[in-house]
């Protein structure tokens, strides 16, 4: 059925009502349109460090040390200590070492600068492995740098005692606050000589520059002469950290194990009775660890350590260099078998992350040039710059 129309009338007032009518309000504006969106962050630049090669014409570097005038000292194991420019592209050899015996894992180690160089004292240090007979031990000694010559040279300190073999002879060279020389030393992988603190085996020795004992040495009952701490196995790197004055080494274990330690006086850090590692021909694992692993509380537990595998850390050094800000008071550290170089981050004592800066090369020694590029001594007969 046909709805009825609505009456004219009826019909104009419900259209004025929907505002169709010319005298309606103006409907409301349109929405705003919506913001466009934040345009994405750009990325971060790359950040431009990279590995150069200065020099690749080494036969086994084993050690750097910068002298005030920026020139380096470089040694070699096979007994050549080198005297480099600043920027590592001449070099002349430095003759007047005592006889150096190069075997095995010995030869011409690590050099030093005296801390008075440029104040009368231009005395550079090194420590190498000396023969007596079939036997040998780690030995230390000095002689003035003038004129681009060495002088006479003095032995200022002789492990004892000397053994066969021709493994784990330590050894690093730190000067303390006081001037006084800190030498790390391994137990030539005899073990238990680092609890016998009659012998020199597996300790580090703090001497005067000129090879007499200082005051403030801790005393132990029968002790070696010049002791500092005992129960280390093979510490092939040592810093002292700046603001605290203290010494830190680095140290191989056995299968993994490898400790980074602070050298405190009077101190027994566990080897070979404690290790995070497992005695090679054991199956490596939680298990095996020696003596359970844990040194507390008898034993200075290390600062940080590496399992289940090693990777032989080799020369430690603080960053305090301006070419990376965010790096400085962190700890750079060598690796051997780990074939890197490592950064460790800390919190007070505490390492609190660790990574590799770069890999691909057992990283011998580590160093900081005047402009804060670091310096790296690789086995396979490289200097190498880490810089931007």
């Amino acid at each position: 059925m046909n709805k009825p129309a609505l009456p004219l009338s009826i019909g104009l007032l419900l259209l004025s009502a929907c505002g169709g009518g010319g005298d309606a309000a103006a409907p409301p504006p349109p929405a705003p349109a919506p913001a466009p969106a934040p345009a994405p962050a750009p990325a971060p630049a790359p950040d431009p460090a990279q590995l150069s090669t200065l020099r690749s014409d080494l036969q086994s570097p084993w050690a750097l040390a910068r002298l005030p005038d920026g020139r380096w000292l470089l040694t070699e194991r096979g007994g050549r200590l080198w005297l480099l420019s600043a920027d590592a592209r001449t070099r002349s050899e430095l003759s007047g070492l005592p006889a150096v015996q190069s075997a095995g894992q010995g030869g011409l180690l690590d050099v030093a600068v005296d801390p008075d160089f440029n104040a009368g004292q231009p005395y550079v240090y090194w420590s190498y492995s000396e023969a007596q007979g079939s036997l040998s031990g780690t030995a230390v000694a000095r002689a003035r740098l003038e004129n681009d010559r060495l002088g006479a040279a003095t032995v200022l300190f002789r492990q004892a005692p000397k053994i066969t073999g021709s493994g784990h002879f330590g050894s690093r060279l730190v000067f303390g606050r006081d001037k006084t020389l800190f030498i790390t030393l391994g137990e030539r992988q005899q073990g238990s000589p680092a609890q016998d603190v009659a012998s020199h085996l597996g300790k580090v020795v703090r001497i005067q520059r000129d090879g007499s004992l200082p005051t403030g040495n801790p005393v132990f009952a029968g002790g070696a002469p010049g002791l500092w701490s005992i129960g280390h196995r093979n510490p092939q790197g040592a810093a002292l950290r700046p603001g605290t004055g203290e010494l830190w080494v680095s140290e191989h274990g056995p299968q993994g194990g490898d400790e980074v330690n602070i050298a405190r006086a009077g101190r027994n850090y566990g080897w070979p009775l404690k290790s995070y590692g497992c005695n090679y021909g054991d199956p490596v694992g939680e298990a095996c660890r020696i003596g359970g692993g844990v040194h507390a509380p008898l034993y200075e537990e290390p600062l940080s350590y590496w399992v289940p595998t090693s990777i032989a850390p080799s020369n430690l050094v603080f960053y305090e260099g301006a070419m990376f800000p965010e790096w400085r008071g962190h700890l750079l550290m060598g690796a051997l078998a780990g074939q890197a170089l490592w950064r460790l981050e800390l919190n007070g004592n505490q390492v609190t992350a660790r990574s590799t800066v770069f890999t691909g090369e057992r990283v011998r020694d580590v160093d900081i040039a005047a402009d804060g590029a670091v310096w790296v001594l690789t086995d396979s007969g490289k200097l190498l710059r880490w810089g931007r």
